[in-house]
């Protein structure tokens, strides 16, 4: 992949920025956003496919950007399709401040150290090439306006600002409403774009499901049920004899 295209992750990210302040919006979501977009930027470029609502890697050769990479040799490494869901909820720290020293590598942002109560440390991010971020915002508003289909690219940034929240940082209050209508129905035009939305919106709704358990032999359940009731009113259960705590890692 040659590095003249800005990948997702990145207009993702400039997109967030707030030039008033330097700060990115949504920073919790934005983070999930970040691990969606590399998904989707790995699609783009025939490493990964979507397998029904799982994630494949078909191509293993890498790309030529080192973040895009590492997080595709972590998918290889799965050995098997990974569901998106679980693996934009992973652990991911980091990426936004990996992509924010990416930008002020490319001279696309300026760190601005600061304080917070003048005593804590803080750095804030300016960006330096106003001109690619009116780009990247010009894009979404052509498709928002003109309602033409946009490019798989375009299509997919949008899916993801709107899972992330960024709707009302770009198009605020009352007459902002009906853009970030249009906004969120962008999200049909990209099959991977769209699936890595809705995985993104999934996490922050808590609604990534753990591995499903074998159901409960009926004599267990039948005891479950008899024990629900005391639970529910704080009576202590007592254990069984024989039985041995297990203590569970999560």
């Amino acid at each position: 992949m040659g590095r003249s295209r800005r990948t997702i992750p990145e207009e993702l990210l400039l997109l967030a920025l707030d030039p008033a302040t330097g700060t990115t919006a949504q920073p919790q979501s934005l983070d999930l956003g970040l691990a969606g977009a590399q998904l989707v930027e790995l699609a783009l470029a025939g490493r990964i496919a979507p397998d029904g609502d799982r994630i494949a890697v078909v191509v293993p050769r890498p790309t030529g950007d080192p973040t895009l990479d590492c997080a595709l040799e972590l998918l290889r490494r799965r050995g098997a399709p990974v569901r998106a869901v679980h693996w934009i909820g992973g652990p991911r720290l980091g990426l936004r401040q990996t992509y924010l020293s990416h930008l002020e590598r490319c001279g696309m942002v300026q760190a601005v150290p600061g304080q917070m109560c003048g005593v804590l440390p803080t750095t804030r991010y300016q960006a330096t090439e106003t001109a690619i971020s009116r780009e990247i915002r010009s894009r979404l508003d052509s498709a928002i306006r003109t309602g033409v289909p946009p490019d798989p690219r375009t299509a997919a940034l949008a899916a993801l600002a709107h899972a992330v929240g960024l709707g009302k940082h770009l198009y605020p209050g009352n007459e902002g409403r009906s853009s970030r209508s249009r906004l969120r129905d962008l999200i049909r035009h990209d099959p991977m774009g769209g699936l890595v939305a809705h995985a993104v919106m999934d996490v922050q709704n808590g609604a990534a499901a753990q591995p499903r358990r074998n159901p409960a032999p009926a004599g267990r359940q039948a005891t479950a049920a008899r024990t629900a009731p005391e639970a529910a009113r704080g009576v202590p259960m007592q254990p069984r004899r024989g039985s041995m705590a297990r203590v569970v890692a999560h």
